[in-house]
């Protein structure tokens, strides 16, 4: 086990490390927590799937990680023994975690933190505690080296989930069936914060999947409590997150060819704080036209359109 380096920070915030059936993983962000030292560490875990023979060892291994805790730290365990899948098990994780804290860090086993993740959230924690126009900061960076603004971080409405921070201020507002929400009001609001057709087209399809249970994830309705109650997403102008989770065995994150698998980490340097509070809408879409592909949304119906006007004008010409 490596040893500890004294010149590196400690966090002074409650973290919230869960954990599934992955050692490999596990082990590597466990180390980075472990750096930190926190003295509040929430450790949960969702059981061994039934129809899969490997998973009770892995879960096993898995737990026997994070019981290697050799600094000064309160310990608090979530460890179900049978098995209630992502969706269930993260969210009941977050709401146990805030049950016990006004605020803290969330990390799942495969979302690796550079070691000054934890002072971006210890700063921003506090220094946003109290202003409800911020819900929720983010340690993941997708933009490829592209900065926006001269802080040391800007504001988005989108949420990441890959090594976050928040309050229960916020995440009393949670709701993982989306019960309050329609479709044909969500398609009106959706216009109110992103312009874009095809972009609001792909997030009502995806509240509507989630709602029916076609979409297993949540995730997304955090994304939604953060749309429909007007918040700001923190996100760093440097990559504090790397995740290292993308493969066949994963839950979600299936490809390692994927663009987002494994962006290097950089270490964030003195926080400097933006001048205004107003989210860069043309970030969220950079990212959101490559995850939804848009460009090729737009050319298929383009080309539709076209076919179109040709088979009027065809029949016009006919008529004639």
């Amino acid at each position: 086990m490596p040893q500890f380096d004294e010149t590196l920070y400690h966090t002074k915030s409650a973290v919230l490390f869960v954990i599934f059936n992955r050692p490999g993983t596990t082990q590597q962000v466990f180390d980075a927590i472990r750096a930190a030292k926190p003295k509040r560490l929430y450790l949960a875990a969702d059981g061994p799937r039934p129809g899969f023979p490997g998973d009770a060892l892995l879960c096993k291994q898995t737990r026997e990680i994070v019981g290697k805790i050799d600094w000064d730290c309160q310990v608090k365990t979530l460890f179900k023994d049978g098995n209630v899948g992502c969706k269930h098990a993260v969210s009941a994780a977050i709401s146990w975690f805030f049950s016990h804290e006004e605020e803290g860090i969330i990390l799942e086993d495969d979302c690796l933190p550079a070691n000054s993740f934890f002072r971006f959230c210890d700063t921003l924690l506090e220094k946003y505690r109290q202003d409800t126009r911020v819900r929720h900061i983010t340690g993941c960076n997708l933009q490829f080296g592209k900065k926006w603004g001269s802080g040391s971080y800007y504001f988005s409405n989108r949420t990441h989930v890959w090594g976050w921070a928040s309050w229960r201020r916020v995440w009393d507002d949670y709701n993982l069936s989306l019960e309050k929400y329609d479709g044909a009001e969500i398609t009106k609001q959706m216009k109110n914060i992103y312009a874009d057709d095809l972009v609001v087209e792909c997030w009502v399809n995806i509240f509507n999947e989630v709602k029916t249970g076609k979409i297993n994830s949540w995730a997304y309705p955090l994304d939604f409590a953060n749309f429909f109650n007007n918040g700001l997403v923190i996100i760093p102008n440097e990559n504090l997150i790397s995740n290292i989770g993308f493969s066949a065995g994963a839950t979600n994150t299936l490809s390692d060819n994927n663009a987002y698998a494994n962006i290097p980490l950089k270490e964030i340097g003195e926080i400097t704080h933006p001048t205004f509070m107003v989210p860069e809408k043309q970030a969220d879409l950079f990212i959101m036209y490559n995850h939804f592909n848009i460009e090729e949304k737009k050319r298929k119906r383009n080309s539709l359109h076209r076919r179109f006007k040709r088979w009027v004008k065809s029949v016009f010409v006919k008529a004639k």
